[in-house]
């Protein structure tokens, strides 16, 4: 949810910003972003699928070595973070549970707390 606030107040794009936070495959994206998310997605999923084939496609669309391996990176961090957080137990407050259904369902632009003075 904080990365979501951060993108609704700095994108200026309500319909990209749900695209991105909810199906990122419905946003606009050019062909290295999308590779880049495709890549995290199946990295994710299936950690032990991804192949030089992946990587390969990687380059083709333009990545350097350094911008692949923060690819990389990046995606692990998140996913050992969400395993360490879900290991542990940790939950999120009753009150953070509400907020998120209502991320997840309600029309972000009509949260105050969510969109700048100038977005409303």
């Amino acid at each position: 949810m904080a990365h979501g606030g951060f993108l609704r107040q700095h994108s200026g794009d309500a319909e990209f910003d749900n695209h991105i936070m909810h199906d990122y495959t419905q946003a606009a994206l050019d062909d290295q972003t999308r590779g880049i998310l495709d890549f995290a997605v199946k990295l994710t999923e299936d950690p032990s699928g991804s192949k030089k084939a992946d990587l390969e496609h990687l380059r083709s669309l333009g990545l350097s070595e350094q911008q692949i391996l923060s690819t990389v990176l990046i995606t692990c961090v998140f996913n050992f973070m969400n395993r360490l957080a879900d290991g542990l137990g940790v939950e999120m407050p009753d009150n953070r549970v509400e907020a998120a259904k209502r991320w997840l369902s309600a029309d972000a632009q009509a949260m105050d707390w969510l969109m700048t003075p100038k977005e409303r």
